[in-house]
């Protein structure tokens, strides 16, 4: 049996034990790099034409790399973070790689000469939709199917904690305390929250579970395949909504890019419009700094007009 080379060996470690042991990442920052190095893994197959058993350290420079980062944006539209990200989780490997044997060091330094692609500066404005393109969205679904059920009370669970697209996906049925009308979420970090939720969401959690739940422990939200249930995708997330975004903007007229973090900023701009302090709403978002949230108050023009308007009569 051929020995595998020490290139495969080290980024399996990298996976099994330097990112989930001693560096303590998150499901997402490593999922986020197992999906990196599977795209690389490709182009370099597919497109450089390199067998997996002749990859080695000795073809990382950074021509193959930006010639990789350059390929993939064109192809997949990046925008600059996806990019910057993308080349983050490659030097991570390399970085990884250069401590456990210093010859390989040269590898990471050598790569951490390449650019970072520059973003526009968007840091104090914030897209989101109005109340009126919300509800079309969620209302979207049929409620007389059993996916429609299923995906309006996502929606409507998603807006009214204002919870990130992986919080929804992790979360347990045994999460939700009908109750108390309160649902734990786990955020960035690891770090857990517990939201309150309207009687309307409890009264859909109660319509959803009758229909999709009988165990406690099972993903609140999932898809099953071969009799086994698992967590439904991201990818499966993005497509329903596509899907009722384009419904809904028959009735309403909005042209921002509808994507799950959408409604998580839109639900954060419709409680701050309500009179929600930027304090507590760092909290209801899972924000550590209260300063994150002052992107909220920076970016609504419509609070900011409404104030000329009364200073002016």
């Amino acid at each position: 049996m051929m020995e595998i080379n020490l290139f495969w060996k080290t980024l399996r470690q990298f996976f099994t034990v330097y990112l989930p042991k001693q560096r303590n990442c998150s499901t997402n920052t490593i999922e986020a790099c197992h999906k990196t190095w599977n795209m690389l893994i490709r182009y370099i197959t597919d497109e450089k034409k390199i067998s997996l058993a002749s990859i080695s350290f000795e073809i990382f420079d950074p021509e193959l790399i930006i010639s990789f980062l350059d390929y993939m944006e064109n192809k997949n539209h990046w925008k600059p973070a996806t990019r910057n990200q993308r080349l983050s989780c490659i030097r991570m490997y390399f970085k990884y790689a250069g401590m456990m044997d210093c010859t390989l060091y040269h590898i990471s330094a050598a790569l951490g000469s390449i650019p970072g692609k520059k973003e526009i500066d968007k840091s104090m404005t914030v897209d989101f939709l109005s109340e009126e393109a919300v509800s079309a969205i969620i209302n979207a679904p049929d409620l007389e199917s059993r996916l429609g059920l299923r995906d309006h009370f996502f929606l409507s669970l998603m807006y009214d904690t204002a919870a990130r697209d992986c919080e929804m996906l992790v979360m347990k049925k045994s999460d939700f305390n009908p109750d108390k009308a309160t649902v734990y979420l786990m955020g960035k970090g690891n770090k857990p929250r517990l939201v309150p939720v309207s009687e309307v969401t409890v009264g859909l959690y109660k319509k959803y579970v009758s229909k999709y739940h009988t165990n406690e422990d099972a993903p609140m939200f999932y898809t099953t395949h071969k009799g086994v249930k698992t967590n439904m995708s991201d990818d499966n997330v993005a497509r329903f909504l596509k899907k009722y975004a384009a419904e809904a903007k028959k009735k309403v007229n909005f042209k921002e890019s509808v994507h799950p973090h959408i409604i998580r900023k839109s639900r954060a701009m419709h409680l701050y419009r309500s009179g929600m302090p930027l304090e507590l709403l760092a909290e209801f978002l899972g924000h550590s700094d209260p300063q994150v949230t002052l992107v909220y108050a920076y970016a609504d023009t419509e609070m900011k007009r409404n104030a000329i308007s009364k200073a002016a009569s």
